[in-house]
C-alpha cells in the first residue's frame, strides 16, 4: 500500500511520470524502498521526495541540526528500532510523541511506536543522514563513552576483541558513522588533553568528535588487533588492513599509525569493495569526452595515460577503465602499489619493493604471462617507463599514472626521465588529465550575477558570461557546507598524426597544446568553467584545481 502511494504522491505532484515508476518498481531492490529506487536510479533526489509527500501528506519537515531533544522522548524508543526504520524520537505534546523519519509512510513503524509506548505517533519528516547522525549523537557515541566510564578509566589495553565491550562498539560507530558521511578517510589525533576524530569526505578534513585522552591508547589497540597489527610496538610506524562490511556494504580499510610525541596517530583509508564506483558512467564525463576515452581505450595497443596531483582520482578512473574492458576473451595483468579494489577476472600484483618486486620486474615477468591489457600504478622511472613503451610497441594496451599538471606536460615528462621522443610519439596514444572539485549542493545554492572579474575569466575563454552562477550557502543536507559529492574534470588529449610529428621533433608544451586546442582539446580550466555555468560547482572550487 505504501509503495503504492508514494509512486502515485510523486506522479501526481509532477516529479515522476508513469514510465520512470514502472521502471523503478522494475529494477527495485529486494530490500530496498521505493523511494530510496528514485534516490539511486537519479529520478529524484531525497528532498523532492519529502517536498512532494509535505505538499501531499501534511507530514511537515524538521531541521535535526538545531533540535533540542528530549532525553525522557529518546529512551521511549530502542536504538535498534530507530536504526531499522530510520526515526528519531523528537519529544513529547500533551498525550502526542513527536518523531522524525525519512519515510512518512512507513506506517508499521509507526503503528509499532504506539503499541510499545501507549502514546500517539505524530510524525515529521527528515533527510535519512540527518537523522542516522542524530542516532549516532544521541544512542551510539553517548551511550557508548557512558558505559566506557571516560572519566575515571585507567588506560589499560585490551587483549580481546570481544562484540560487547564499550570500546569495540565506539570503534564500530566511529566507522560506521564514516561510512554513512561518505568520508574516504578517518584520522584519529592524539593531542595534549584530547583526542579528535576527523573525516575527509569530499576532500576537506573536519573535526567530527572529540574523546578524552584517557581511552585514546585503548581505541588505538582495538584498531590494531582488529588489523592483525602488533600493540605492544608504538614506536614504529605500522600497516594493516581491515576487511568488514558496514551498512551492507563490503569495504577494505587501510590502517597506516604514526609514533607521534602525544601518542600513535592513526588514519583509516576506505575503499568500497562493491565496485558501484568504478564505472565509466559515474567519472561524471560529458557525452563527448565519454567517446573520446571508449576511443583510446578500445584501441588494441597504445600507452594510455591518466596524469594529475595525488588525490586527483586517477587510480579510480584506472579502475573504471578495467572495468568497461574486463570480459573472458582479453587477459588483464596489473602491477599496483598498494592493490586498492580487488576486481574479478583481472590478475593483480602487488609491488613488494623489500623482496625486489618492483613495478620493472614484476612488469617483465607480466609480458610472458601473453597479457592483452597491462595496468601499471604508476610510471615513476626510466625503466618502468622503457618497459611499458615496449609492451606498447609489441601490440599492449598499457594503462597507467604519471604526476603531471597538464595532458601536454606528460610529455616533458616522459622527456626528463631520458625517453627518446621518437618512442615517445610511436608508443603514446593518449593523455587524461584530470581533477576533482566539489558539487555544489542542490538543496540550498543561491543564484547570485557575476561579478565583473568573473565575467572577465568567462570572456578570456571565449564563454558567454551572461547567466547567473550558482554559491555555496549550506543547509542540514550537507553539513552546512555548501557542497555534496564530488566530480571530476578531465582534459584528454588524444595523440594524432600530427601532434606525434611535434612530439618526435621534442616541440615544445605550447606548440602541442596549440595544435591540441586546434583539434579540439578542452583545457581544464574551459572544462571547469562550462561546469560552473552547468550550475554543478563553484567558481573557487574550480581555480583551485585549474590554472587561470
Amino acid at each position: 500500500m505504501a509503495l503504492k502511494r508514494i509512486g502515485d504522491i510523486l506522479i501526481k505532484e509532477n516529479l515522476l511520470t508513469q514510465k520512470q515508476l514502472v521502471k523503478a518498481l522494475e529494477n527495485k531492490n529486494p530490500d530496498e524502498k521505493l523511494g530510496e529506487t528514485f534516490i539511486r536510479l537519479k529520478m529524484l533526489n531525497e528532498m523532492q521526495i519529502l517536498k512532494a509527500l509535505e505538499t501531499s501528506t501534511g507530514v511537515k519537515r524538521v531541521s535535526l541540526n538545531t533540535y533540542n531533544f528530549d532525553s525522557k522522548a529518546l529512551k521511549m524508543v530502542s536504538e535498534d528500532f530507530c536504526r531499522r526504520n530510520n526515526i528519531i524520537p523528537l519529544k513529547f505534546e500533551g498525550r502526542k510523541l513527536l518523531f522524525a523519519t525519512s519515510d512518512p509512510l512507513n506506517f508499521s513503524a509507526i503503528e509499532e511506536i504506539r503499541m510499545a509506548t501507549g502514546y500517539q505517533p505524530q510524525p515529521f519528516s527528515s533527510p535519512r543522514d540527518d537523522i542516522f547522525s542524530q542516532i549516532e549523537k544521541h544512542y551510539g557515541f553517548k551511550e557508548t563513552l557512558e558505559a566506557l566510564g571516560v572519566d575515571t578509566m585507567i588506560q589499560e589495553e585490551i587483549i580481546d576483541a570481544d562484540e560487547e565491550t564499550p570500546m569495540v562498539r565506539l570503534v564500530n560507530q566511529i566507522l560506521s558513522s564514516a561510512v554513512f558521511q561518505r568520508a574516504s578517510d578517518i584520522h584519529i589525533d592524539p593531542l595534549d588533553k584530547n583526542t579528535i576524530i576527523r573525516y575527509r569526505v569530499d576532500g576537506v578534513l573536519d573535526i567530527v568528535r572529540e574523546l578524552p585522552s584517557n581511552i585514546h591508547k585503548q581505541m588505538i589497540n582495538r584498531i590494531k588487533i582488529m588489523a592483525d597489527m602488533d600493540i605492544t610496538d608504538t614506536r614504529v610506524p605500522q600497516d594493516g588492513r581491515i576487511q568488514t562490511n558496514i551498512q551492507d556494504r563490503k569495504l577494505d580499510l587501510r590502517i597506516s599509525t604514526l609514533p607521534t610525541v602525544r601518542g600513535e596517530k592513526v588514519v583509516m583509508r576506505i575503499l568500497d569493495l562493491t565496485g558501484s564506483m568504478n564505472k565509466l558512467e559515474y567519472l561524471g564525463l560529458s557525452p563527448h569526452e565519454e567517446k573520446l576515452i571508449n576511443n583510446l581505450i578500445s584501441k588494441p595497443n597504445g600507452i594510455l595515460l591518466v596524469s594529475g596531483p595525488t588525490g586527483s582520482g586517477k587510480t579510480t578512473t584506472l579502475y573504471a577503465f578495467l572495468n568497461e574492458l574486463n570480459n573472458p576473451s582479453v587477459n588483464i595483468v596489473t602491477v599496483e602499489d598498494p592493490v586498492e579494489i580487488k576486481m574479478q577476472g583481472v590478475n593483480q600484483v602487488q609491488v613488494h619493493s623489500e623482496i625486489d618486486l618492483t613495478f620493472a620486474n614484476a612488469l617483465r615477468s607480466i609480458l610472458r604471462q601473453d597479457p592483452n591489457i597491462i595496468m601499471i600504478g604508476e610510471i615513476r622511472d626510466k625503466e618502468t617507463a622503457e618497459i611499458s613503451i615496449r609492451a606498447a610497441l609489441t601490440g599492449h594496451l598499457v594503462l597507467s599514472t604519471i604526476h603531471t599538471n597538464s595532458a601536454s606536460k606528460t610529455v616533458t615528462r616522459l622527456l626528463d626521465m631520458d625517453i627518446e621522443p621518437f618512442l615517445i610519439a610511436s608508443s603514446l596514444s593518449g593523455v587524461i588529465s584530470q581533477r576533482l572539485v566539489r558539487r555544489i549542493c542542490p538543496e540550498c545554492n543561491i543564484e547570485e550575477e557575476l561579478s565583473s572579474h568573473e565575467k572577465e575569466i568567462f570572456d578570456k575563454y571565449g564563454i558567454d558570461s551572461n547567466f547567473k552562477t550558482k554559491r555555496a550557502k549550506g543547509c542540514p543536507s550537507c553539513n552546512f557546507k555548501g557542497y555534496a559529492g564530488r566530480m571530476g574534470l578531465f582534459e584528454i588529449l588524444p595523440i594524432s598524426k600530427e601532434i606525434e610529428n611535434l612530439i618526435s621533433k621534442n616541440a615544445s608544451v605550447h606548440d602541442i597544446d596549440k595544435v591540441a586546442i586546434k583539434q579540439g582539446l578542452k583545457p581544464l580550466i574551459v572544462s571547469g568553467l562550462e561546469a560552473v555555468k552547468r550550475g554543478e560547482t563553484t567558481l573557487e572550487e574550480v581555480l583551485k584545481v585549474a590554472e587561470d
